[in-house]
């Protein structure tokens, strides 16, 4: 066993500026605020924390409540496995299998742990990012393969990743759980106290394993980016981060009132077997995850404004400017259109005025051979493209903000791409390819350099709020006059001005006659 002996007086010190000083590099103990963790070493310079628990068990009174602290721990914690995800649908059809990228082998409602991976040495505290996963607020874990931190813990980041409760369990209003609300208690977004609370945790905790908590970057994808979004819309969450990561968050998707949870809330007690008069907060706690996961609903998943934590919309939020004024990197995938499904384009084609499907036909050219293709371009630009410019704009207004368009394709799977699906880029960025079974088979040394300088640009903008990548142009700051992103596309990376300009703005205009504060 290898062992590293402090002095006394160095291991005051670097305990008084928050690196911990192990005894044990194989088995790493550190004292947190709520008790003793010991974690695993994964290489020489990364140590590995795994199911920590960050709130209490949201399970019997406490499903349908905010997310409360976790207790203090009894003894020493051995924090050397993954938390069950929180319950989600597992038996998955091809279609959702490819939207939520994988399945979580074990699920519980007790389920409100996160992960961490930290350095081993260090002179400083490090920064800290706080990652959100994807899977459209029904599927996703913090211990899916893709998701491991242990490259951003060896260039000096301390990675922390986290379960949050998904579905019905934590997006769910009733308007009998509003009548036996207490006082101002958060009623609803019962996933999004989750991760004001794991935030929380890591701003008491987090130095102990050696980070900075006045440099937290939180990041998310798909629902994950969904979610910084909503935080950032959030007055709860100010202080609690310092920069964020949107990747393929949307932005204008539609946010639900309190008024309609509820009614989907009265629809779900309904198929449950419970009317108005036997639909008790009691009643409902009965439910079973399986029932619950039966129940919900195709549509209508995710945070909605219940005037609590969540006082208005993502577009009056961000169009008003009030969220929290932190940098910010945005942007999306040059196939998000994988996420619609075939069946899914003829509606979307239809919905729209001839006119303007005969515009866009002509816009796309060869990229729209189709009716299937051009539906999914103008899912990608609609959903995805146009709102994540939108918001970078808003926010560049008053802080930096980092636009991007995502377009490289590994090499192996050239051949039949439509560009980057949803999700595809999640591996470049944490540089988790080895954590990926098979896909050490499939990379060529030009995917790995492309993973590398990927990886390196979230690294830099943790580190000093810009993103500086490895062997790339400058990244410049996002504005309305200069409309440049990055480009991450074969063979080179590139900076781009004016991106799809003419159809993005065909497009926001579109939302704008839906929503005039879309400004």
């Amino acid at each position: 066993m290898r062992t590293t002996c402090f002095s006394l007086s160095a291991a005051a010190m670097l305990s008084l500026v928050g690196i911990p000083a192990y005894a044990d590099r194989e088995s790493p103990v550190v004292k947190t605020a709520n008790g003793a963790i010991v974690g695993e070493a994964v290489s020489d310079s990364v140590a590995a924390y795994k199911g920590i628990r960050y709130a209490l068990s949201p399970v019997g009174a406490l499903r349908w409540r905010a997310a409360q602290p976790a207790a203090p721990l009894s003894g020493t914690f051995k924090a050397d496995a993954f938390g069950p995800a929180c319950i989600q649908k597992t038996k998955l059809t091809k279609e959702e299998q490819a939207a939520s990228g994988a399945t979580p082998t074990e699920t519980s409602e007790d389920c409100l742990t996160l992960n961490i991976w930290a350095p081993l040495k260090g002179d400083k505290p490090a920064p800290v990012m706080v990652w959100i996963h994807g899977g459209g607020f029904v599927a996703g874990a913090s211990s899916l393969p893709f998701y491991d931190g242990t490259s951003f813990a060896r260039d000096g980041v301390v990675l922390v990743s986290i379960n949050y409760r998904l579905g019905l369990l934590g997006f769910f209003a009733h308007p009998a759980l509003s009548k036996a609300a207490v006082n101002d208690e958060v009623q609803g977004n019962y996933g999004l106290t989750d991760q004001l609370e794991a935030l929380r945790w890591v701003q008491k905790n987090i130095a102990s394993f050696g980070g900075d908590p006045s440099n937290v970057t939180v990041f998310g994808e798909s629902a994950g980016g969904m979610s910084v979004l909503s935080l950032l819309a959030a007055p709860a969450s100010k202080g609690l981060y310092a920069k964020a990561i949107i990747e393929s968050g949307l932005g204008w998707h539609k946010v639900r009132s309190a008024a309609q949870a509820e009614a989907d809330g009265v629809t779900v007690a309904t198929a449950l077997g419970l009317t108005d008069a036997t639909a008790t907060p009691e009643a409902l706690r009965t439910a079973t995850p399986d029932a619950l996961i039966a129940a919900t609903p195709k549509e209508g998943n995710g945070p909605f404004v219940d005037g609590r934590l969540l006082k208005q919309t993502l577009i009056a939020a961000f169009s008003k400017g009030e969220v929290q004024q932190v940098p910010i990197i945005i942007g999306t995938n040059s196939n998000e259109g994988s996420l619609l499904r075939a069946a899914a384009a003829p509606k979307l084609l239809s919905d729209l005025p001839p006119a303007a499907v005969a515009g866009a036909r002509a816009y796309y050219g060869a990229a729209a051979t189709d009716d299937y293709a051009l539906a999914r371009r103008l899912f990608r630009d609609g959903a995805f493209t146009a709102p994540a410019r939108w918001i970078a704009r808003h926010v560049g207004a008053s802080q930096p903000a980092y636009l991007y368009h995502f377009d490289y394709v590994a090499h192996y799977f050239r051949a039949k791409s439509d560009g980057v699906n949803h999700g595809f880029e999640v591996p470049f960025a944490f540089d988790s390819w080895k954590h990926i079974a098979g896909a050490s088979f499939i990379l060529k040394d030009e995917d790995r350099a492309e993973t590398a300088m990927v990886h390196s640009c979230w690294v830099s903008f943790a580190k000093t709020s810009q993103p500086t990548c490895t062997g790339a142009p400058e990244w410049p700051k996002y504005s309305a006059d200069k409309d440049a992103l990055l480009d991450f596309t074969l063979p080179l990376v590139v900076v781009k001005t004016g991106f799809e300009k003419p159809m993005l703005d065909r497009l926001e205009a579109k939302q704008k006659a839906m929503d005039p504060l879309v400004n």
